[in-house]
């Protein structure tokens, strides 16, 4: 599933398409994603400019002038393609082809200033999701409620971090999967910054205190700004919006590398399964 980076890569290349542009035309190809998109979608959004194009945690949020909010969550294979007007963004990796039409659930023709652009959603899964917040509501709707601070925030310090660890007994990477504790944080990135700060994923989220909570804080910015300016990781499903591929997985430490050399120490790196997700670590240098 589309971690911090990669939702914040393709929040950067919707961006220039969607912020100022209005929804022309928002056509649908089914009722449904995860979830039934909300009553009168298409209405609440036609005709709407976007104002500002944000993202809270693992969610894009399109602020828009009727005072509403749009509100989409890629899932774990949704996907958008900017099929007009589009910059292209920096990268090596490339799909031959975008993802099959079949799959194309829902499409925004947007009508701005340089011109029309389409805009196409594709999520052969269907675990994406698209809301429309009301007046106002943004902070109390279902998928914003409770989401703890943005790691790359200024709210988000060491002590703030260590806080909300402090009564956790749950291990730490479990901890940090939860989006109560800090937004936007996945498997992958959880992985990676326990290896750089040293942690075992097994020790106890309330014992990351002092010392650790600090190197573990320092780890989580470093590892989601590499990847944001990577473009973030692509495994099986993610592209950015103009079908780039991300390339930070040429940079794992630990994650997706069982029984590859640490590349701190030469011990195998091993895996474990934690909640029914695989965890990568290195027994010698992790404590």
């Amino acid at each position: 599933m589309p971690e911090l980076p990669e939702v914040e890569t393709v929040r950067r290349g919707l961006a220039p398409v969607m912020v100022g542009a209005r929804f022309d035309r928002v056509e649908l190809r089914r009722a449904d994603l995860r979830f039934p998109l909300p009553p009168n979608f298409v209405s609440r959004l036609e005709g709407a400019r976007v104002e500002s194009l944000d993202r809270r945690g693992k969610y894009l949020i399109a602020s828009l002038s009727t005072g509403e909010s749009l509100i989409m969550h890629l899932g774990m294979s949704g996907r958008f393609t900017v099929e007009a007007g589009a910059t292209p963004r920096p990268g090596k990796f490339y799909f031959a082809e975008r993802a099959a039409p079949r799959h194309d659930h829902v499409i925004f023709h947007m009508q701005g200033d340089k011109g029309r652009t389409r805009i196409v959603y594709n999520d052969p899964r269907r675990f994406g999701l698209m809301d429309v917040a009301g007046i106002g509501g943004l902070q109390s709707n279902r998928h914003m409620k409770g989401m703890g601070p943005e790691p790359l925030g200024p709210s988000f310090t060491a002590a703030v971090l260590a806080a909300a660890l402090r009564s956790r007994t749950a291990p730490i990477k479990g901890a940090l999967l939860d989006q109560r504790v800090v937004a936007g944080i996945g498997n992958i990135y959880a992985c990676e910054a326990l290896f750089r700060a040293g942690i075992s994923p097994r020790r106890k989220a309330r014992s990351v205190s002092g010392a650790r909570s600090a190197r573990l804080h320092r780890a989580l910015i470093d590892v989601l700004s590499e990847a944001i300016e990577a473009g973030g990781s692509s495994l099986k499903d993610f592209a950015g919006s103009d079908g780039a591929l991300g390339y930070f997985q040429h940079r794992f430490q630990v994650y997706d590398r069982e029984g590859l050399a640490c590349s701190l120490c030469d011990a195998p790196v091993r895996r474990i399964v934690q909640a029914g997700r695989s965890t990568f670590y290195c027994g010698a240098c992790q404590k």
